[in-house]
């Protein structure tokens, strides 16, 4: 078993699972997610390689765990290797096929912990859009009164109380009582970005990794937490240069090189 690679393309209700040894495919069967489970379990130590999706982490996580040897795959590799048409099966080959290329390089993949950090940040920046849409909702729905909000009138958390607390401005109940609401919803989210700025706070704390990444020039705490979750599972101490973490982060010039000329753009 220790020379069979298994490719697994991954689905909410449906799992294909392409065995490959031999120098042949052995089986391509679907599986439901319990199934794979109980496959994982029985099965002896093998290759296991998923296309890096939703739910990879979870499972290349739950192989490992199982003493399997498991890695994640790029999908624009897979989709770029495989020859047929996109079918479950086919995808599931592409898999092997792919992880079978020299010098293929794997998706190093997340930790537990880093899967809940980066989970934290989006929805922190899901609040941060949600906030700045409905202000600018707020600021436009006033001026269409003639409202104007500035700096000068208390921004908009004065313009808002004013125009509540104002009798005689024209302003019926329902509307005042809608504005209201609109007003509350944005102190919510406001409020919720502090709970999620907070639980990074603390969190950071518990990331020996986050800390030292604090230390560099310029570094805030959603810096050194975004650079941990893009850095991957491996070791910080691993990259003997700092142009090999930069690359990790994507942070390399495009490169179009031709004919033993190389020429490298932004």
């Amino acid at each position: 078993m220790k020379n069979t690679i298994v490719g697994v393309d991954l689905a909410k209700h449906v799992i294909q699972v392409c065995s490959f040894s031999n120098k042949k495919v052995q089986s391509n069967i679907d599986m439901t997610p319990a199934k794979f489970t109980e496959w994982l379990t029985v099965t002896n130590s093998v290759t296991i390689v998923f296309e890096a999706c939703g739910t990879s982490n979870y499972w290349k996580q739950k192989a490992i765990s199982l003493g399997h040897d498991a890695r994640l795959i790029s999908p624009k590799l897979v989709s770029a290797v495989r020859q047929n048409q996109k079918t479950d099966k086919n995808d599931a080959l592409a898999i092997v096929q792919a992880a079978l290329l020299p010098d293929v390089t794997f998706i190093s993949g997340k930790s537990t912990e880093q899967q809940q950090l980066q989970s934290i940040v989006r929805l922190r920046e899901l609040c941060i859009k949600q906030k700045t849409a409905a202000g600018n909702q707020l600021i436009a729905l006033l001026s269409e009164f003639n409202i104007k909000t500035s700096s000068r009138n208390g921004s908009l958390n004065g313009v808002i109380t004013a125009t509540l607390e104002e009798a005689e401005n024209g302003l019926s109940f329902e509307f005042r009582e809608a504005l209201s609401a609109a007003w509350q919803h944005y102190l919510s989210i406001a409020k919720s970005i502090s709970v999620y700025d907070s639980c990074l706070e603390k969190a950071i704390e518990k990331h020996a990794d986050c800390k030292k990444l604090l230390k560099l020039e310029g570094v805030g705490v959603l810096n050194a937490i975004n650079l941990y979750i893009a850095l991957g599972c491996a070791d910080l101490g691993t990259f003997s240069k700092g142009k090999d973490a930069a690359a990790c982060i994507g942070l390399t010039p495009i490169q179009h090189s031709s004919g033993g000329k190389a020429k490298l753009g932004s």
